[in-house]
Formats: structure tokens, sequence, C-alpha cells
């Protein structure tokens, strides 16, 4: 898939407005061209100094739409305190390898992940310029069928 940088570059800075990303957070953007690297998006953070730079794998995406991926990760961005809060909690209160820290570890990140993927569905169907979603993940998937072979 052949990316126009400027282009993402833009929806990028449109986004971070959107979201009201800064002023709260210094954030910049750098896309990743490395086919080795496996995610589409993700972020580096510095908590105490408030600043992030949001990486956008333009080697080897999985995704279709960039700017699905640029939202998902604005998103984690401004749920990071409750993502902190809560890991701190679950560490602070489980003993880390048992299946009760395990639990409550899966839990709240799966949660996390489908609040995060369902905040950016609504955002990017309301305000979006390609509100066409990626299923590229998919692919990978077990047909429903599948899931049942074997019971």
């Amino acid at each position: 898939m052949k990316v126009d940088e400027n282009k993402i570059n833009q929806s990028f800075e449109y986004w971070c407005k959107k979201l009201r990303v800064s002023p709260y957070w210094d954030i910049r953007f750098e896309f990743v061209d490395d086919i080795n690297w496996r995610k589409t998006g993700d972020f580096k953070v510095d908590c105490d100094d408030r600043k992030a730079v949001l990486l956008l794998n333009i080697a080897n995406t999985k995704q279709e739409n960039l700017e699905e991926v640029i939202v998902h990760e604005l998103f984690h961005l401004k749920m990071y305190p409750l993502d902190q809060v809560t890991e701190s909690l679950i560490t602070a209160n489980f003993l880390e390898g048992t299946p009760a820290y395990d639990f409550a570890y899966s839990q709240f990140f799966i949660s996390l992940e489908q609040t995060v993927e369902e905040l950016t569905k609504c955002f990017l169907f309301e305000y979006g310029t390609n509100k066409e979603l990626s299923y590229g993940r998919c692919k990978n998937q077990k047909s429903y069928n599948e899931l049942f072979n074997g019971l």
C-alpha cells in the first residue's frame, strides 16, 4: 500500500485538535519504515514530561485505513492516565503470575482495547475523512465454524 505521507500528517494534525490531545500532551508523529516491525501503530510516552511520539508503520501495515490507526492510537494516549492507574492497582493487589493477577490484567486490557476501538469507530464515522473500517486483522482470525471444530 502506497502511503501519502503529507495526507497522513494532515490527518494526524486534524485528529490531535479534534480530540484535544494538545496542549495537554506535546506530541509528534514519526513513520516507521521497517518491514520487521509487527505493529501498525504505537506510542512512545514520557509521562513525567507529557511528551509522546506516535509511531505509524508504513512498511508493513495490517490496516487499510491509517486514519483509523491514528485515531485509535490518540485515544490510547488520552486514556493513558486511566491505563496507568489501573495497571498500578492490579500490580499492587495481585501477585504477578497468579491466576488472579492474570485474570485482572487481561480483562482490563481487553476492555481497554475494546473501548478504544469503539470510540475510534464512533469518532471516525462522525468526523473522519475515510469512514471505511479496516478489516486487516480479520484475515488472520479463525472463521466462526473453525472456532467450534473439535468441540
